[in-house]
Parts: structure tokens; C-alpha cells; sequence
């Protein structure tokens, strides 16, 4: 696409290589390792996502990294020698390390290139609800939006990006200290779901415990119907994604369809990328829309 600058993200969008390529969204991958080998979070293209979750569930061990300045610097430079300006969207910094790199990255190109511009936005998002905002923004830039335009509807907006999760399985949100083990053990006995969002912190919270699958589809549902932008008429997009449990997201995107008929689009699916998936484990699925702004 002809842009005058770059709009750039993590790989922790969880949106398609094909989705980002086709919008002209550039991208820096995360890492990962799994028992022991490195990895780098690259949208399912060195490891597909089944595989990936099936690993996971026969006991393959998994950490993540973040990326670090050097890395941010060897990814921004091309577009800075280019005399392009960059607009990097990062991960959440309630989340990751990720976003003070890039701003250290910055700070040091900035030195190197003063006639570039080179701005960073800490997104407070995560996973398809980052890609839900990547995608807007997208849509500004290809309505002739500017460079600092871009960034202060950026900073402006990414508060209304909803994110609501559930899951049915509590093994690796225990492994991870997530959940305390006798929490997480009383929890998988009485089928407890809980159902969790992120917070205006960009950090993710427990906002529910929910027995069983079909409570939890229904509730995740009425959150949306409680702060989409204009309730039961929105007419935005929505975006969902999953690890590994395909059927329970497109269950949720079906009451969501119903519920909402001036949807912009239907409900797009996608994989729970390698980075969030690593923490997550299987059984997960995530709902994101435009609404009200996040509170604490």
C-alpha cells in the first residue's frame, strides 16, 4: 500500500499473515521455546497451531521472550534508512516487557535519524482485541489519516477495545500462577469457568467464576450486550479467537450474530497465537468489540 509511514505491531495481534499482509501491517515476532527449542511467534507459519496445542497437551514445556531493544532497533532501522516514519502499536505493557524496549528502541533510532518520526503507542491490548485495534487504525490509514493523527486517535481509543475470555481448562493458567493450585483443582472439579477481561491497566482480571461451558458461552455474550458501542444495535466489527477449541468460539459467534444483526461483518475467528497460547494453554476463547471505555 502507498502509505507516507509504516503501521507496525507485535505478532501478538493473533490476526493472519494474510489478514495483516492485505491491510499493510508490518510486524515484529515475538519468541518462544518450547522444551527447551526456540521458536519465534510468527503467526502459525514454522508451527502450526494444532500442533503447537497438541504439544502442549502431551507435556512439552513452553516460556516466552519478549522482544528486546536490540531486536527493535534491527526491525525499525530499514524503514527509518528509507526515510519512512513509523507508527509502532505494542503489545500491552500489563502484559509484557515488550512495549518499554520498543520506547528504548526509540529513543536511541531517534538519535540516529532526527529527521524521522518514530512514535510508540503502549495498545493496553492483546491477542484478535490488539488486531481489533490494528485494523481500525488500518481503516484511518487508508482514509488518509497522518502520521500524528493516527497516534492520537490510538491514544484516545484504545480504551474502548473490549476483551472478554473464558476457559474450560485451568491446567495452564495454574502452571503459570494464574490460578493457585487449589483453586485451579476445586475449579476443574466443579467445572468452573472463569470468565476474565482486561482491564483499563491492559492487565487481564478475574471477573467471574462460572459453572460450566454453557453459562459461561451465554455470560461472555451478555457482557458484550452490557458495553458495545450503541448495545444491541452496534454495527461494528467483532473479532474472536481461540486455543484449540474451535467449536466453543464459533458456539459464542453464533449467540453474538443473533444477538447483534447490524454487525459490520460477521465475527471473525482466529488461532490464540504461540506468545498468549504459551500462557493460556488449550481451551480458551476470547471476544472482543468496540464498546464503552475499559475500567479498572
Amino acid at each position: 500500500m502507498d502509505r507516507k509511514y509504516v503501521l507496525s505491531c507485535c505478532s501478538t495481534v493473533d490476526l493472519t499473515k494474510e489478514h495483516l499482509d492485505g491491510r499493510g501491517i508490518h510486524y515484529v515476532c515475538m519468541h518462544y521455546s518450547l522444551d527447551g527449542k526456540e521458536y519465534f511467534d510468527d503467526l502459525g507459519q514454522s508451527m502450526p497451531f494444532d500442533v503447537f496445542y497438541r504439544k502442549m497437551q502431551e507435556g512439552a514445556e513452553t516460556k516466552t521472550s519478549q522482544v528486546n531493544v536490540e531486536e527493535f532497533m534491527k526491525y525499525f532501522r530499514p524503514f527509518l534508512e528509507k526515510g519512512l516514519d513509523v507508527l509502532h502499536v505494542s503489545l500491552s505493557s500489563g502484559i509484557s516487557g515488550t512495549c518499554n524496549s520498543a520506547f528504548i528502541a526509540r529513543d536511541m533510532l531517534l538519535e540516529e535519524f532526527p529527521d524521522r518520526k518514530l512514535l510508540v503507542v503502549d495498545s493496553l491490548a492483546a491477542s484478535s482485541g490488539y488486531g481489533l485495534l490494528m485494523e481500525l487504525l488500518a481503516d484511518r490509514c487508508d482514509a488518509g489519516a497522518s502520521l500524528e493523527e493516527l497516534y492520537d486517535w490510538a491514544l484516545a481509543n484504545r480504551l474502548t477495545i473490549h476483551h472478554w475470555f473464558f476457559s474450560t481448562d485451568l491446567t495452564f493458567y495454574i502452571k503459570g500462577g494464574r490460578v493457585s493450585k487449589t483453586s485451579g483443582f476445586i475449579g476443574n472439579l466443579l467445572n468452573i469457568c472463569p470468565l476474565l477481561n482486561v482491564d483499563d491497566e491492559g492487565k487481564l482480571i478475574p471477573r467471574s467464576k462460572i459453572r460450566g461451558k454453557r453459562a459461561v458461552i451465554r455470560q461472555i455474550v451478555e457482557r458484550m450486550k452490557e458495553h458495545a458501542e450503541g448495545g444491541m444495535n452496534y454495527s461494528g466489527k467483532c473479532y474472536m479467537c481461540h486455543s484449540a477449541c474451535y467449536e466453543d468460539a464459533r458456539a459464542v459467534a453464533d449467540l453474538v450474530e443473533a444477538a447483534f444483526p447490524n454487525l459490520a461483518e460477521p465475527v471473525q475467528i482466529n488461532d490464540i497465537g504461540t506468545t498468549i497460547g504459551s500462557h493460556t494453554g488449550p481451551g480458551t476463547v476470547a471476544l472482543f468489540f468496540v464498546g464503552d471505555e475499559r475500567v479498572h
